[in-house]
């Protein structure tokens, strides 16, 4: 069982940047793969970016690409999202989440979610 609860999230204008955190629980943080994925008012849940248990990999959806970074550190249990050029269409509640055996951009592959982070940017 992981427990997952993200921080970081805020209202920021178009241009700036937000670390999103997220910190989890367990001894063994390392072998899961964490993803991020995001929900904007009225749309599906979509991927973000994602990294191996072991940080060697990562990969992004094409509208974060070159502007956000996923990062992690195994010995403090914790995942982030460093988010520059924030643009009005990144608004939306940011999750991580945690996939026990596949590194993966579908929603379906995560078994671990937490509570959610709003971002907001404004234009």
């Amino acid at each position: 069982q992981v427990q997952l609860v993200e921080s970081g999230g805020g209202l920021v204008q178009a241009g700036d940047s937000l670390r999103l955190s997220c910190a989890a629980s367990g001894r063994t943080f390392s072998s899961y793969a964490m993803g991020w994925f995001r929900q904007a008012p009225g749309k599906e849940r979509e991927f973000v970016a994602a990294i191996r248990g072991s940080g060697s990999s990562t990969t992004y959806a094409d509208s974060v690409k070159d502007r956000f970074t996923i990062s992690r550190d195994n010995a403090k249990n914790t995942v982030y999202l460093q988010m520059n050029s924030l643009k009005p269409e990144d608004t939306a509640v940011y999750y991580c989440a945690a996939a026990s055996f596949r590194y993966s951009t579908i929603i379906g592959d995560y078994d671990y979610w937490g509570q959610g982070t709003q971002v907001t940017v404004s234009s």
